[in-house]
C-alpha cells in the first residue's frame, strides 16, 4: 500500500467519523435539558412555580392557553367560545347579577395515560377541589366564581360564572385533575395536600394527557419523560426527555460544556448577564436567544413586619438603591428597571407612575421621619437602640441572584440599613417560606404572567395564605387596601379597553406609591440550545416552550 493511498485512507475514515459525529443529534431520540429548580409539588393547583409549569408542559395540556404571538387559543378544547361566534350566553345569576354561560367540548380523543377519556367528570370534580376552602389551591378565586357546571355529554360542558370579565373564555387555570385517580384522595380537603397522587405516585400514568408521561423522579436531581403512548396529538420528535436540576448555574454551565445536558431551558437557566458571557466564550457550538417577557423580579415585603409596615420605610428602601446602575453593569441593558409589576410590553401599561430613582437624602429624610436615626456610619437604630435590620432571601445557588443580592446589601449599608443573606433551595422556598409566609422581611424572586394578567391572587386582601385557608392564596406580602381590592374587583368586569385601561393605571399608581414588594427589573430569558435542536419558540409570558413540544424538532 502506497503512502498517499494510506493517507487518502485514513483521512477517509476521520471524515467519515466527523460525519458520524456530526449526524448524531440529527438521529437523537433522547433529550437532556438542564434547569435550576425542582418543583415543590407535582400537583398543578398546589402552590406557584414556574420549574412544575415547566415539566407539566410535557405532561399536561390547559383547557386554553396563550400562545407565542400572545394570542389566546383552544389546546384541550376544540374551538374557543366567543362572543362573535356565539359560543357564550349572557344570563343573570340567582342574585340578579349580570353573569355569563361559557361552553366548551374537551378533544373527542383525549385521554389520561391509562387510557381513561378526559371528561366533564374531570372538569367538575377539579372544579369541586378548587372552590374548597381546605383544598390548599394556589388560587381559588377563579373556582369560586364558577356557579355551576352542567354535563352536556362527556365531553361537552357549560360553566355558569358569576360574572362577566374580559377574558370571560380564558379557562387556562382550570388545570383539569383526573377524577378516577384523585376523588379518593380528596375524601379528607384537609390533608389532600399531602396525599394527592401527583406528589405520592407521581409516576402514575393516569396523572397526565400530554406527548409525554413522567416514569422516573429523584426529589431534587431529575425528571425523566417517555413518550405517552395514548397521546392523541401529533407525534413528538424524542423517545425520552430527561429534565436536570441542577440549582447552581456555574455547575449547569459546566454540565452543557460537558455534553452532560444538551440545552439550557430558558425559562429557568442562565441569567442574561451569564448568557452573554457564555455567547462571546462559546457562540460557535451553542445558538444562544435572549427573549424579553413579562418576567417581574421583584422583592416581597412581610408587610406583618411592625417596621416594613410603615410605607416611609418601603419608600426609602427604594429610594436607596440603584437600579439602573444594576441593569447597565450586571445585565447589559437587557433587562429594564421596573416601576410596578406590568411590563412595558404590555398594553395597559402605565409610563406616569411614581419612580424612585437612587436619592440618598430622599431616603434618610423618610427614615428620620419613621424614627430611625443614624449617627455618622453606623446602622440606623429606634428609639429604643433596635438596628434597622432585615433578611434577604432568595434561592440558593442562582448566581445573579446572589450577586444582585450584594449589590442590593451594600447599597442599602450606604443607607444605613442592615440586611442579611439567607438563601434555600427553591422547593423549600417555595414550597415553605413563600407559600406559607415564613419569611421575617423580604423574599426575591419573580412572578411570571400572561398579558394583561389582573393580580388579583397576588395583591387581593382575600387572598393572603394563611393556615385557617390551607394556604391558598398568593399576596404573600399581606397587602391590604381596600382601594386596591375594588379595581382589582372592578377591573376585569370592564369590557371597555380605553376604561380598562385607566383602570389599569390607577392601579399602577398605587402599587408604585403603596409599595407592598419592591420593583427591580423586568429579565430577559436566555435560551441556550444545540445547534442540531429546532422548533423552541419562546412565548414571553408565563406558559412555557414545552407547550408546544411536539414541534420541537431534530435538524437533518
Amino acid at each position: 500500500m502506497t503512502r498517499t493511498l494510506r493517507r487518502c485512507l485514513k483521512m477517509a475514515a476521520l471524515c467519515t467519523l466527523g460525519l458520524m459525529l456530526s449526524a448524531s443529534p440529527a438521529l437523537a431520540k433522547d433529550l437532556v435539558i438542564g434547569i435550576t429548580q425542582y418543583p415543590s409539588t407535582f400537583h398543578p393547583n398546589i402552590d406557584s412555580m414556574l420549574a412544575k409549569s415547566y415539566v407539566h408542559g410535557l405532561t399536561r395540556r390547559p383547557i386554553t392557553v396563550t400562545d407565542a404571538d400572545w394570542t389566546l387559543q383552544c389546546m384541550l378544547c376544540t374551538s374557543l367560545p366567543s362572543l362573535e361566534n356565539g359560543g357564550p350566553v349572557l344570563e343573570k345569576t340567582p342574585d340578579g347579577k349580570d353573569g355569563i354561560a361559557v361552553t366548551y367540548t374537551l378533544h373527542p380523543d383525549a385521554v389520561w395515560g391509562d387510557g381513561v377519556p378526559v371528561s366533564v367528570d374531570d372538569v367538575i370534580f377539579t372544579w369541586e377541589v378548587g372552590k374548597h376552602p381546605q383544598s390548599g389551591v394556589a388560587s381559588a378565586e377563579g373556582y369560586r366564581r364558577i356557579l355551576d357546571i352542567d354535563r352536556i355529554d362527556d365531553k361537552t360542558f357549560t360553566l355558569h360564572v358569576d360574572r362577566r370579565t374580559f377574558d370571560y373564555n380564558d379557562i387556562s387555570s382550570l388545570n383539569l385533575l383526573p377524577a378516577h385517580i384523585e376523588r379518593d384522595k380528596f375524601k379528607d380537603p384537609t390533608t389532600y395536600r399531602t396525599q394527592t397522587a401527583f406528589d405520592t405516585a407521581p409516576t402514575t400514568p393516569g396523572l397526565y394527557m400530554g406527548p409525554y408521561v413522567m416514569t422516573k423522579a429523584e426529589t431534587g436531581s431529575f425528571m425523566v419523560f417517555e413518550k405517552n403512548p395514548r397521546w392523541w396529538g401529533k407525534a413528538p420528535a424524542f423517545d425520552k426527555i430527561t429534565v436536570r436540576v441542577i440549582e447552581n448555574t456555574a455547575t449547569l454551565e459546566a454540565n452543557l460544556l460537558s455534553g452532560s445536558i444538551d440545552m439550557i431551558a430558558g425559562e429557568l437557566g442562565l441569567n442574561v448577564d451569564q448568557a452573554l458571557a457564555f455567547e462571546q466564550r462559546h457562540g460557535d457550538r451553542f445558538h444562544v436567544q435572549f427573549n424579553p417577557g413579562l418576567i417581574y423580579e421583584h422583592i416581597d415585603l412581610m408587610l406583618d413586619n411592625p417596621i416594613l409596615a410603615d410605607r416611609r420605610v418601603r419608600q426609602a428602601l427604594m429610594y436607596a438603591l440603584d437600579r439602573k446602575v444594576i441593569s447597565e453593569r450586571l445585565f447589559g441593558g437587557k433587562q429594564p428597571v421596573a416601576d410596578t409589576g406590568v411590563n412595558p410590553l404590555d398594553w395597559v401599561y402605565a409610563d406616569d407612575v411614581p419612580r424612585y430613582p437612587r436619592d440618598l437624602k430622599k431616603a434618610a429624610d423618610l427614615l428620620d421621619a419613621a424614627g430611625w436615626t443614624r449617627r455618622g456610619k453606623d446602622v440606623r437604630t429606634n428609639a429604643a437602640g433596635a438596628p434597622l435590620r432585615f433578611t434577604l432571601m432568595t434561592t440558593a445557588g442562582n448566581r445573579t441572584r446572589e450577586l444582585v443580592q450584594q449589590v442590593l446589601q451594600s447599597q442599602w449599608k450606604a443607607a444605613g440599613i442592615d440586611v442579611r443573606i439567607n438563601n434555600e433551595p427553591a422547593r423549600v422556598f417555595f414550597g415553605e417560606t413563600v407559600t406559607k409566609r415564613k419569611f421575617e422581611a423580604m423574599a426575591m424572586f419573580a412572578w411570571i404572567s400572561a398579558p394583561e394578567s389582573v393580580p388579583r391572587t397576588t395583591l387581593h386582601s382575600d387572598e393572603i395564605p394563611t393556615e385557617a385557608n390551607n394556604w391558598s392564596g398568593q399576596n404573600y406580602t399581606g397587602y391590604k387596601n381596600p382601594d386596591l381590592d375594588k379595581i382589582l374587583e372592578t377591573i376585569e368586569l370592564e369590557l371597555d379597553r380605553s376604561k380598562r385601561k385607566e383602570m389599569w393605571r390607577a392601579l399602577q399608581h398605587i402599587y408604585a406609591t403603596e409599595l407592598p414588594a419592591l420593583p427591580l427589573y423586568f429579565r430577559a430569558n436566555a435560551f441556550i440550545m444545540p445547534p442540531w435542536l429546532a422548533g423552541i419558540r419562546p412565548t414571553g409570558h408565563q406558559y412555557p416552550t414545552t407547550l408546544w413540544v411536539e414541534d420541537w424538532t431534530v435538524k437533518k
